[in-house]
């Protein structure tokens, strides 16, 4: 066995890592990864980044290819929003009564097998809508079922001190997915086809089975395994959220953000109308990468989040600069000065995310994790897409750019009036 783990998850105790100076001191923290658990846990997220971007391009292509129609894409995307939430809720307090790692084995075999399901579907030219949505919903209820066990493990890989540097990692790895896997998806569909983006995705999620199958037993700390996971067990959770404020104000504040601020849906319109000078396309494609290279280059540069205490301000003022960085946005007229408030965009919402997710995973305790972690992530899934529909109409209705400038003056103002009238999270620190 390896001496950095336990049988039981608990991360052991390593002497304290010397003291990094100089440039060294805002790179990327990397200690999570001298633990082997952690390290695979990881190691699987770095595969399965790229290759879900794979199916989550492949998907809406394949349905665009047989309806020709948009509407058909945007009903495609609600039909995986539901199950998502559903089953996030309730594996969230699945994890909480049942060894993580077998939930883990269990949900990611599920999304693997699903995926080759979409292949067999593509490769066969079923040519079937109905096929996809059922498929889709399969896949989300899965995800929404491996999420929150997934997150809420970290706690228990290691130690307290080194959750911002976990949760920069995982999300680093994620967003630089998200901006390599589209760009991998348009490259390979016109040499090896569309069928098998789903065949890639499915031999990654082999790779993410070994790694976890890998990983120690994790087990509820409290003895709960004969507990069940039902509807009382959720509402727990969420009286269990209420009456600790600052993981209430933690979710508030990505709501906030995300919900007021994110104006995805506003980028065709942008890139066809203010940015058209520069080329609509690249117009589009700089608008919608710029946030995730952001995030990414947050990410690396994420050093100090492993010093940073007063995670509570962390958060206040990550959100107060996302929507200061917004609000430049609207206001921009030139592309590239556009580009450079959202890349600063994806930045402040990378410090959000780590701390955010180190809030919830050291203020609550082992046997709420995963409830939380399941409100997390409904929160992190919904609030984009509301915010789609709250954007969409406001800028039919004032102009884009307002809308947009609109939306960020807003995040500023209501996360500083939520900090000043709760002063739960401004206090929190570890």
């Amino acid at each position: 066995m390896d001496t950095s783990e336990s049988t039981t998850g608990r991360p052991d105790p390593e002497p304290e890592a010397p003291r990094r100076r100089g440039w060294r001191r805002w790179a990327m923290d990397t200690r999570p990864l001298r633990r082997p658990a952690y390290r695979r846990l990881w190691g699987s997220t770095v595969v399965t980044a790229v290759g879900s971007q794979l199916t989550a391009v492949a998907v809406p292509k394949q349905i665009y290819d047989i309806t020709g129609s948009s509407a058909w894409v945007g009903a495609a995307s609600l039909a995986g929003l539901v199950p998502l939430i559903v089953f996030a809720l309730w594996g969230g307090a699945i994890a909480d009564t049942m060894d993580r790692r077998r939930l883990l084995l269990i949900t990611n075999t599920g999304i693997a097998v699903t995926s080759l399901l979409f292949w067999f579907q593509a490769f066969a030219g079923l040519e079937s809508v109905a096929v996809l949505m059922v498929l889709l919903a399969l896949q989300q209820a899965f995800w929404g079922l491996n999420a929150p066990a997934r997150s809420a493990s970290i706690a228990r890989l290691v130690p307290a001190d080194e959750l911002p540097a976990a949760n920069a990692l995982g999300s680093t790895v994620m967003q630089t997915g998200q901006v390599a896997g589209p760009l991998l998806a348009g490259a390979l569909i016109p040499v090896v086809g569309l069928p098998e983006l789903y065949l890639v995705d499915a031999l990654a999620l082999c790779v993410t089975v070994w790694a976890v199958y890998r990983l120690p037993s994790l087990p509820p700390l409290t003895g709960a395994t004969a507990r069940r996971a039902g509807v009382k067990e959720i509402a727990a959770g969420f009286r269990y959220m209420w009456g600790h404020t600052v993981l209430l104000l933690s979710f508030l504040a990505d709501i906030v953000a995300m919900v007021l601020g994110m104006p995805r849906a506003l980028f065709p319109q942008l890139a066809a109308e203010t940015y058209a000078p520069y080329g609509e396309g690249l117009a589009l494609g700089l608008l919608f990468a710029a946030v995730p290279i952001g995030a990414v280059l947050g990410g690396l540069f994420s050093g100090t989040f492993s010093r940073a205490r007063r995670h509570g301000w962390m958060v206040i003022g990550a959100v107060v600069v996302w929507g200061a960085a917004i609000t430049g946005f609207g206001l921009s007229a030139d592309l590239w000065v556009a580009v450079a408030f959202l890349a600063v965009a994806g930045i402040a919402d990378m410090v959000s995310m780590v701390f955010r997710g180190a809030i919830l995973l050291s203020a609550a305790t082992d046997e709420m994790r995963g409830r939380m972690q399941g409100v997390f992530t409904v929160v992190v899934a919904g609030g984009p897409r509301l915010a789609d529909v709250l954007h969409g109409t406001a800028g039919s209705a004032f102009g884009p750019r307002t809308a947009v400038a609109g939306g960020g003056l807003l995040v500023v103002a209501v996360m500083l009036l939520l900090a000043a009238a709760v002063p739960a999270l401004r206090r929190y620190r570890v």
